[in-house]
């Protein structure tokens, strides 16, 4: 028997370190070749590194969060043969007894100046034994280390009782999914005993979440956006009464064969259109070179929110698409985004965004620019309200559009002249479909 060390593969685009995600084998795990064994993430995607051979997992080249260079040692195996480095003293951990072992705890991101490829890998801890349920709920994690979730994941916990300290995470990283609360609760684990005085009893803890994977990369992206740009917003309200109704009559008359309408694809329409005088929003700015590159095609980004984070999918060419196609396309790449499952050419190479919270929209927003683009045009939700019309007060539909602006290459004017040529196309819903 050898050991067998994979190195990061250069994954092109001039890309010289990722971040590591996620493992998907564990120390004593038998891969077979081909088969995945870490998530990595670039500055555009996540990226699946396959075992280019089968053999015995002996050591992990970090943990979840360390930043990985090319070519640094990712994971050794034990192989048949006489592999391809020489053997070292490892320490296998022994394997447990469940199919499935809780992730390691990650480790704090690591800083620029020494990325962990340049350290020593760092030693697997050993896996817990599982155990059967008993009466009293056994701490599945080391003194002092945190459970990571999500904000709805503890709200449900706190609702029925969990200490999430007991509960073994499935997701990266160790994070427990609203699935281990149902597997938790199944498999006989005890809820808390609320304390003396129920909903205003005294709290206590804290917890310190490591920003590592795709929530990493949202954070470094708007924060070079907010230092890079120096935004200004602009908040126009828009009576929507008559597109909706013209909605709502093309969804009856063309919804069984074409599919339903939403909002955002007659957006998207009206976007195209207003671009057509104001192409100088349907661009982007290399502040370094000091270029401002407009472009003809409009590659609309998408903001969608995902369970790991803000995702930007790309709707290319949307000035080809009528409604429905652009409203199955925006359908595909949303659900591409949420489950992981997009591109890396989805992801990349819009001109311009458009941010929608759905009903969750609020009144006004401040959207950030999706840099190095230079506008973004956010999306608040619908309410009926009282207004003026004819001497009469009649119910109107309206809808606040919150856009922000590089003001280094766009003008006040032109972005308001802008949004009110989006603003009469939305009101007169009829011009969308006029050539």
């Amino acid at each position: 028997m050898g050991h067998y060390t994979i190195k990061m593969p250069d994954i092109g685009e001039g890309i010289a370190e990722v971040e590591l995600v996620e493992w998907r084998v564990k120390p004593g795990d038998t891969v077979a070749e081909d088969q995945i064994l870490a998530d990595v993430m670039t500055d555009k995607a996540t990226v699946e590194i396959p075992s280019p051979v089968a053999g015995t997992v002996l050591e992990l080249g970090g943990q979840p969060g360390a930043l990985l260079a090319v070519g640094a040692e990712l994971i050794r195996l034990e192989v048949a043969g006489a592999g391809n480095v020489a053997a070292k003293a490892v320490q296998v951990a022994a394997v447990a007894a469940p199919a499935q072992a809780p992730a390691a705890a990650p480790a704090a991101p690591a800083a620029p100046a020494a990325p962990a490829a340049t350290a020593a890998p760092a030693a697997a801890a050993p896996v817990p034994v599982q155990r059967p349920p008993v009466a009293a709920p056994v701490a599945m994690r080391a003194p002092g280390e945190k459970p990571i979730a999500s904000p709805a994941v503890r709200q449900r916990a706190w609702e029925l009782g969990i200490e999430l300290q007991f509960v073994h995470g499935s997701g990266p990283a160790g994070r427990i999914t609203h699935e281990d609360l149902d597997i938790y609760l199944v498999s006989g684990g005890q809820p808390r005993v609320a304390s003396a005085g129920g909903a205003y009893a005294q709290r206590q803890g804290e917890e310190a979440i490591p920003l590592i994977g795709l929530r990493r990369k949202i954070a470094q992206k708007m924060q070079e956006a907010k230092r890079r740009i120096p935004h200004f917003s602009y908040v126009e309200e828009i009576d929507v009464t008559d597109l909706e109704a013209l909605r709502a009559q093309l969804n009856e008359r063309y919804g069984a064969a074409r599919g339903k309408l939403t909002l955002l694809p007659l957006l998207a329409r009206a976007l195209v259109i207003a671009l057509r005088d104001f192409p100088q929003m349907n661009a982007r700015f290399d502040d370094d070179a000091g270029v401002v590159t407009r472009y003809a095609a409009v590659h609309l980004g998408m903001a969608t929110q995902t369970d790991s984070g803000l995702l930007v999918p790309v709707l290319r060419h949307a000035e080809t698409l009528d409604p429905w196609a652009c409203a199955r396309e925006i359908a595909r790449l949303a659900e591409a985004g949420r489950s992981g499952k997009a591109g890396r050419d989805e992801l990349s190479g819009s001109t311009i965004t458009i941010s929608s919270l759905g009903p969750l929209g609020g009144i006004v927003t401040t959207p950030v620019i999706n840099h190095p683009e230079v506008a973004i045009v956010g999306v608040n939700k619908i309410v009926e309200r009282p207004v003026f019309r004819g001497g009469a007060v009649v119910g109107r539909k309206l809808m606040n559009l919150s856009s922000s602006f590089d003001h280094r290459v766009v003008d006040g004017m032109d972005a308001a002249q802008f949004i009110q040529a989006v603003r009469a196309l939305l009101e007169s819903p009829a011009l969308l479909f006029v050539e």
